[in-house]
């Protein structure tokens, strides 16, 4: 009998006739049958991939998947109460921080305070300049009075198209200028010992500035000094309806004597 006559299990042998194993046979080197015996790798009796592992909570037991949703809540709710009371204490005065103002407080005060409001009512709408003059003793004796120097003019000259202002040209004396006016009265006399001391701040500032920018030492002895404000309202845009007052309003305080210490700190 030739080949054509033999058994098919023959031909499908371990060796079969051209001497190689069945791909996927029961014997193949190097493959690795299923539990079911289907030649597959890492997959379970059906065929399916394993599942991917579990990250985050999902990682976790139930219990401490429960612990830590309760612990995220609790933080959430601490935040959006926190959030509440600091717009509270920010916001105008309405109905809701009027009524729980004390709570509001509590919560805010001192360890969360700001020194801004988050919806100003009334926006400063007023240009305020500070202006000095002095009174020097040259060398002959003779006592002569300068003209209006305007300090605020030069801090805004410094700061116009200067990428880097320094914070002495930006606030120095616009806040020395606005703690006189929060410690003296409207007759100009200082309200305790805040408003002497505001004096005293004020009048190194402006000697300071009439030697460095003036160069007046050299002219004879600062003896007295006298500062003033010059305020003009800022003119409202074209479309409005709003009318104000162009001309400036001037509050003017009294001449103060210059000490000898209160020079010599200039000088430095």
């Amino acid at each position: 009998m030739d080949a054509y006559d033999e058994e098919p299990e023959a031909l499908n042998g371990p060796e079969g006739p051209a001497g190689a194993r069945r791909a996927g046979g029961p014997g193949t080197p190097g493959e690795d049958t299923g539990p079911e015996g289907t030649g597959t790798t890492g997959t379970g009796g059906d065929g399916a991939p394993d599942p991917a592992p579990r990250a985050g909570l999902a990682a976790l037991s139930p219990r401490y998947r429960l612990v830590a949703g309760g612990a995220l809540a609790v933080v959430a709710a601490v935040a959006a109460v926190h959030l509440g009371m600091v717009f509270l204490s920010l916001a105008p005065a309405n109905t809701v921080s009027k009524r729980h103002a004390k709570a509001v407080e509590g919560w805010v005060y001192p360890e969360f305070e700001q020194n801004w409001k988050l919806f100003a009512p009334n926006p400063l709408q007023q240009n305020v300049a500070v202006q000095v003059r002095a009174q020097i003793r040259g060398e002959d004796g003779d006592l002569r009075t300068t003209g209006w120097t305007d300090l605020s003019a030069e801090d805004g000259a410094a700061i116009d198209g200067n990428l880097l202002p320094s914070h002495t040209q930006q606030n120095e004396l616009r806040r020395a200028w606005d703690f006189l006016g929060t410690t003296h009265g409207t007759d100009n006399r200082p309200a305790g010992v805040r408003g002497a001391l505001s004096e005293q701040y004020v009048r190194r500032i402006v000697v300071l500035r009439l030697r460095r920018d003036e160069g007046l030492d050299r002219a004879g002895t600062i003896e007295r000094v006298q500062v003033r404000s010059r305020t003009v309202n800022v003119p409202p845009p074209e479309w409005s309806r709003e009318k104000v007052s162009a001309s400036p309003a001037y509050r003017v305080l009294p001449w103060w004597t210059v000490t000898g210490d209160e020079t010599e700190a200039g000088a430095r």
